[in-house]
């Protein structure tokens, strides 16, 4: 006979996202993932800070620059945008379709030291990318006083 180590759940097929769903729900714990969920897709981005500015890039393969909407409102910076299908044929049987389309939504509060009347955005070969530039920081003013 031969003996085997017991793993409880072995063998079973797991989906952790709805594990981690219910958990969340029976929690009450609020992710700022599952307000992502909303939508339909969510594009990735990376968020760098450096001396001058911090930078946002953000994948949005096949969408045009005119799809893609930034704003800044109450010291939040918001990207959002749609990306469609692009052909919608009658006759098409697809045998798999992973790319995502749809509406997405990023938003970003942004910190004291950002300059937001001056950001700028560029959009090139699906990548977009967000220049934050900051906010010089004030010197301290060296008043003499004169003492009597």
């Amino acid at each position: 006979m031969r003996l085997v180590k017991w793993r409880p759940g072995a063998g079973l097929p797991v989906n952790h996202n709805h594990f981690e769903k219910m958990f969340d729900d029976f929690f009450g714990v609020n992710r700022r993932r599952m307000d992502l969920q909303n939508f339909d897709w969510t594009p990735r981005v990376n968020v760098e800070e450096q001396e001058d500015r911090f930078e946002i890039t953000a994948e949005v393969p096949g969408m045009k620059k005119e799809d893609i909407d930034i704003e800044v409102q109450d010291n939040v910076l918001t990207i959002k945008g749609e990306r469609r299908f692009e052909k919608e044929e009658e006759d098409a049987s697809y045998h798999i379709c992973e790319r995502s389309y749809g509406t997405f939504q990023r938003a970003f509060t942004l910190p004291e030291n950002v300059k937001s009347d001056d950001i700028e955005a560029e959009y090139k070969d699906g990548i977009l990318k967000l220049a934050l530039p900051k906010v010089e920081p004030q010197k301290p003013k060296e008043i003499k006083v004169e003492v009597k």
